[in-house]
């Protein structure tokens, strides 16, 4: 298996479903060898999830905990013609930007292809980065267009680890679905992430459930964004230098 020492999709207990402290979550990584994560708290809209006040204050956070780079994020609520649940203000000050579909947050979206449009509404905001579990059982999205609109808008998409964990009561993958993305990964040139989707420390970098990706034909290794730490740290270099650029548009 692909040795992969970064994950770009953690939860704390901030997030109100998850059971770990962002120090605990830094000395999982450290314990597995993971030398960088982004801690990517659910946003506001999310049952039991943290005011809009703990993305504002991410700031005190340490940079490095036990030589593990911390990058502040979050995995925002894709809602109605794919709005997110920070505004742009909010959404500026942190160095990772993710957004998902969840239950019970508030959204009115009901078929395919609302899901769709809101997916790819959400990844015309330029702060966007990457669209957590695109693959999903209960929120089936046309990945044809989705693909062709994350190579337009340079968003990253996941392939999520925790969507096949056999700790979990269900499976939310599909995974005919998950592997036609390397082949659209190939076809339209956008990123994919290897991430865990971790709700407690010691699943940080537990990418075993996605076996079946690492040993498919399709699989290569610099489809994957986050395959090294030097990788993700030159993405946030050049994202820090095009947020920059838009600021001086605006």
């Amino acid at each position: 298996m692909l040795k992969i020492n970064t994950d770009l999709h953690t939860h704390t207990v901030a997030s109100g479903h998850a059971y770990s402290t962002v120090d605990e979550m830094a000395k999982g990584a450290f314990t597995k060898g993971i030398k960088l994560i982004a801690v990517t708290d659910h946003g506001p809209q999310m049952p039991g999830g943290p005011h809009k006040y703990h993305f504002g204050n991410f700031s005190i956070v340490p940079d490095k905990l036990y030589g593990v780079r911390i990058i502040k994020g979050v995995e925002a609520n894709i809602l109605d013609e794919g709005t997110l649940d920070l505004d742009a203000e909010e959404l500026a000050r942190l160095e990772f930007v993710s957004a998902g579909i969840h239950r019970l947050t508030g959204h009115n979206l009901k078929n395919k292809n609302d899901y769709t449009a809101a997916t790819i509404k959400a990844m015309e905001n330029p702060y966007l980065d990457m669209i957590t579990h695109p693959v999903q059982k209960e929120y089936p999205i046309d990945l044809e267009k989705v693909a062709r609109a994350a190579a337009e808008n340079n968003v990253i998409l996941e392939l999520n680890a925790s969507s096949y964990s056999p700790k979990k009561d269900h499976t939310r993958g599909i995974k005919s679905e998950s592997l036609r993305l390397l082949r659209l990964a190939k076809k339209y040139g956008f990123k994919l992430a290897v991430n865990s989707d971790a709700h407690f420390h010691d699943e940080i970098g537990e990418y075993s459930s996605l076996n079946f990706i690492f040993e498919s034909e399709d699989f290569e290794t610099g489809l994957i964004i986050n395959r090294s730490q030097k990788n993700v740290i030159n993405y946030l270099k050049k994202r820090e230098k095009r947020l920059s650029e838009l600021k001086k548009t605006v």
